[in-house]
Parts: structure tokens; sequence; C-alpha cells
């Protein structure tokens, strides 16, 4: 057991670091929290003041606000959604013992290597591209109409982009906690009969719980944030149709230069994402301790 000079130590030498960690998470935020309440545009500092909540008041009052929010929670309830299912499934696909299993496993996991402003060119100018894309060839291939994703379907394609550059992460995570299940249930369940269903549900689903959950929380933490698949694709467009909260911020603070409007958004995302995380790392916690 660890002594009370040894803990005194160990905190004395952590301290540093977390000191540091402290300092440039904070001092960022109190900037952002300080321009909320100012009225600061670059292009004209003549007019700076503080305005007090006036900057809230407007950002809420924004037409796209609302819908922000929920083009936000959208994209994060759906690729939860298809990435958890997906890696579940590639997880137990790639627990089978194939040839090259190796070389598969790396192309699987490929994807979460590549940035996502170029994962976003690729997918718009070589997948979904209504003329040239793969995915009008296949639909011209069985005789029907190429889709226009990003003009008719701009949130389902970002969805799409999204869940994509996200699946191999909660692929492997689900992957290794696959293998940490005993070989000696899985036989033990084959031997009274159970079958791959009974055995999927009872056994192998309730031992990947714990990382599902903290691919759940990780993972819902990024997804507040996603800005650049947007950008480079749908421009948040047509209208508001795929415009998210982040994505609205970047509006505001380098289109429109309303310094404190964008600052006052950043602040409501912020608690946002806690009030996420915080009945995410509920759910967590409950699972961990059981």
């Amino acid at each position: 057991m660890a002594t009370q000079q040894t803990r005194s130590l160990a905190r004395f030498m952590m301290a540093p670091s977390v000191i540091l960690l402290f300092v440039w998470m904070i001092v960022p935020l109190l900037f952002t929290l300080w321009f909320s309440f100012q009225q600061y545009n670059p292009l004209n500092p003549i007019r700076n003041g503080v305005v007090g909540f006036s900057n809230y008041a407007l950002f809420y009052s924004n037409p796209a606000f609302l819908s922000s929010i929920l083009n936000t929670l959208i994209i994060v309830v759906s690729v939860l959604v298809i990435t958890v299912v997906g890696g579940i499934l590639l997880a137990l696909l790639l627990d089978q013992p194939i040839w090259g299993q190796g070389i598969v496993r790396i192309l699987v996991i490929s994807p979460f290597f590549v940035m996502p402003p170029v994962a976003a060119l690729v997918w718009k100018n070589m997948i979904m591209h209504p003329q040239y894309g793969v995915f009008a060839d296949i639909a011209r291939f069985f005789g029907a109409e190429p889709i226009d994703w990003f003009g008719q379907h701009p949130l389902t394609a970002i969805i799409l982009i999204v869940a994509w550059q996200w699946l191999p992460f909660a692929t492997l995570i689900l992957l290794t906690s696959l293998q940490s299940l005993d070989g000696e249930q899985k036989e033990a369940a084959e031997m009274d009969g159970a079958g791959f269903l009974s055995r999927f549900i009872y056994l192998t689903l309730p031992h990947m719980s714990r990382a599902i959950t903290v691919v759940i929380l990780i993972q819902t933490i990024f997804l507040l944030s996603v800005y650049a698949e947007i950008l480079v694709t749908t421009n948040g467009g047509p209208g508001y149709a795929s415009t998210n909260l982040p994505f609205l911020v970047y509006q505001k603070a380098l289109l429109e230069f309303k310094i404190g409007q964008a600052s006052a958004g950043g602040v409501i995302a912020v608690i946002l994402a806690n009030i996420v995380a915080f009945f995410a790392m509920r759910a967590v916690g409950k699972n961990l301790d059981k």
C-alpha cells in the first residue's frame, strides 16, 4: 500500500502538469465568457463596449439557433447508433479466424486516421457526387435516378461521413473488449446448448457493455464539435438544413465578424456539452460500478 509520504510525493510531481492543463483550459474559457458580454467587431473596433446579455439574446433569436441545436443532437444520436451497432457487428466479424485477419483489421481501422476535411472531400467528390460519384454509378446501374445527397439530404450525408470516420474507433474498442471474454465461458455456454444468438444476448453483449458505454461517452464529446465535414461539403445549407451549433458559431465569428455573439454561442455550446457529458458520465458510472 502507498504510504502518506508516497502519495504526497505523487501529488507534488503531478501538480505542475495539472496546473498547466487547468490554465490551458480555463484561460480561453474566461476570454470567451468575457467577449460574450462585449460588443466587439474587429472590422469596427470603435463600437466596443459592454452589452450585458444582449449577445445571448441575439444568438438565441437567430433563425438558425433552434435548428442548429436539433441538428447537433440528430448528428450525435445518429452517428452513435450507426457506430455502436456497426462496431459490434464488425467486432464479431473480425474476431473470427479468417485469412488475412491482420490486414483486414488494418483496413477497417484505417479511416480513423484520415483527417476530417480530407474524408469530407473524398466523399463529396468521389462517392456522393450526383454525376460522377460511386453512389450515382450504382443508382444508374440499377436504373434509378442518382441522388443529390448534399442538396436533397444534406444532414444524412453529414451523418454518413462522420459515422464512416468514427466506426473504426468503436470497432477497435469493442473488438478489444470482445477478445477479453473468457474462452471457457464460451465453451460452457456451447456445451449447455446455447446457440449463437443466445450466447450473444446473455454472454457477449453484457461483457461488452462497459466498452459500449466508454465508446458512447468519448464519441459524444467529439461529435458535439463536428465542423470540418459541414464546412467542406454543405457549408451549413441548403438554408440551415445542415447547420449545427459549432458551425453557427463559426459563421458568426469568421463570416459576420460578430465576436460577441460567437462567444455567446460558444458558451452555450460548452453548457450543452457539459449537460450531455453529465448524463453520459452518470450512465458510464452506473455501468462501471456493476
